[in-house]
């Protein structure tokens, strides 16, 4: 069982930014793929960013279309966290952020994919 606990949402205006983190239970996180989803009012969870570590200073991420180039996502393995950096906010991105977590030798974009997921941390943008 993993554990995931989302913080870091707020209010922003457009061009701001925020950085969410995951917090991860147990001993095994960096065995995980981590995913950030979202989901805006009256619309379905959207995947946003996902990130595997193959050890030592390999990683892999993958991107929606709609945050590449806006959105990092990067995690510490000693800090069993992931974290997700977003500038050049938008009010489009105003959403609950979720957190995710699969085991899986490929990164994976559908919400089907995962397994364990957190409560969420909403992200306001101000237009």
């Amino acid at each position: 069982q993993v554990q995931l606990v989302e913080s870091g949402g707020g209010s922003v205006q457009a061009g701001g930014s925020l950085r969410l983190s995951c917090a991860a239970s147990g001993r095994t996180f960096s065995s995980y793929d981590m995913g950030w989803f979202r989901q805006a009012p009256g619309k379905e969870r959207e995947f946003v960013a996902a990130i595997r570590w193959s050890g030592g200073a390999t990683y892999y991420a993958d991107y929606a279309d709609s945050v590449k180039g806006r959105f990092t996502i990067s995690r510490d393995n000693a800090k069993n966290t992931v974290y997700l950096q977003m500038i050049s906010l938008k009010p489009e991105d105003t959403a609950v952020y979720y957190c995710a977590a699969r085991r899986g030798m490929v990164i994976r974009v559908r919400e089907y994919e995962y397994d364990y997921w957190g409560q969420g941390t909403q992200v306001t943008v101000s237009s």
